[in-house]
């Protein structure tokens, strides 16, 4: 059966990749046309647009890429009619998928939404849309099944993938001596710097990260680096600093690490299972952010997944204003070896993983889009 599958992020690319690896279990003779990444690629995906071309975070940054964006909704829509799906396939990025579902559904393809809109946090009306074009919505946050049942709509909670990626993972990983080796490391410490992959969130957030090192002396910071973005930009970004950086090794990194600085996304709930303490930062573009502030009101109560499925604030969230080098320096100085915060973190890291469940999300996923595409055939 042919796949057509749009994940528009890294996190998307990462899922994908193991929800076709699953699906190729069931159908052996599956074709994917794909809008992903290098991990889609290697599952046998073809790939028609990266994701390193798609990334646009926020209004504004939207509003000044409005025309690659309608241009990405014309060649998508044209590719779709013309390769003839089975099934669509989209991971999460809903300000695109969205609206392609509509296009997907008003010309007979079954629809798949893999990864839940934050609709529970802001745009509710969203929902109705989802009901209207969406055949099937895999969920993997736990508390959005019951969101869901109150518009008598019944999705599948198929449990959170990343349980399967970092089980599938961990056992890969360079010893910390070994690791330190690889990179060149010395014996301190580390301290995990995540910046992002996005242009705009590096270049809001990563001096800020790096500011502080001199507070920390007898740590060494390593900064987990995108294959996609050129060297000389973080090279900017730090100055003459001495910090390494890590390319593609952003989960031994993480592991690794003593504490780690990470930003708002998947690489929150990943630094979680992983079990090292965090501090999640998140600082944008003003005018998007006071745009988002306004959109979203009192509804949403964090932003990083980890507080978002335990619904308390486990791990601190530093946000726009607060994102600065002396809230930052004290934060950190809380999950450190013998830090105030970091045993109890570390305690809720614990119930974290017993609420997303015991894994094989990519293989209930997978059985349940057979299902869905095998249906009236």
């Amino acid at each position: 059966m042919k796949y057509y599958i749009i994940a528009g992020e890294a996190s998307g690319d990462l899922l994908g990749s193991y929800l076709m690896a699953e699906i190729k279990r069931n159908d052996p003779e599956a074709d994917f046309l794909v809008w992903g990444g290098d991990l889609m690629e290697a599952q046998g995906g073809e790939v028609i647009k990266h994701y390193k071309e798609l990334a646009f975070m926020g209004f504004w940054e939207v509003l000044v890429n409005l025309r690659t964006i309608l241009k990405n909704f014309s060649i998508c829509k044209v590719d779709m009619l013309l390769y003839e799906p089975d099934v669509v396939i989209f991971i999460d990025y809903p300000g695109f998928n969205l609206k392609m579902a509509k296009f997907a559904r008003e010309n007979g393809f079954k629809v798949v939404h893999y990864v839940s809109p934050s609709v529970w946090a802001w745009k509710k009306k969203r929902v109705f849309q989802i009901k209207r074009d969406v055949d099937l919505l895999l969920s993997i946050l736990p508390f959005e099944k019951v969101f869901y049942a109150r518009y008598q709509y019944d999705v599948a909670y198929i449990g959170h993938p990343l349980l399967d990626v970092i089980q599938d993972k961990t056992p890969q990983m360079a010893s910390l001596a070994d690791f330190k080796q690889q990179y060149q490391l010395d014996k301190r410490p580390i301290i995990a710097l995540i910046p992002g992959s996005r242009k705009q969130e590096l270049n809001h957030i990563l001096p800020i990260m790096v500011s502080i090192i001199d507070q920390f002396p007898e740590y060494q910071f390593v900064i987990s680096k995108v294959a996609w973005q050129p060297l000389s930009l973080y090279q900017k970004l730090i100055g003459n600093r001495d910090i390494k950086l890590v390319e593609g090794d952003t989960y031994p990194l993480i592991h690794h690490a003593e504490a780690a600085l990470v930003t708002s996304g998947t690489a929150t709930l990943e630094t979680a299972l992983l079990n090292t303490p965090q501090v999640v930062c998140y600082k944008g573009n003003a005018i998007s952010y006071s745009i988002a502030k306004r959109v979203v009101g009192k509804d949403l109560k964090f932003i990083s997944l980890v507080n978002l499925i335990l619904d308390q604030p486990v791990v601190t969230e530093l946000i726009q204003h607060d994102l600065n080098p002396d809230r930052l320096v004290k934060e950190l100085k809380l999950i450190l070896k013998n830090g105030e915060k970091r045993e109890g973190m570390l305690e809720q890291y614990r119930e974290l993983k017993t609420k997303l469940g015991s894994g094989g999300a990519s293989q209930k996923g997978a059985e349940l889009i057979d299902q869905l595409v095998k249906k009236g055939k």
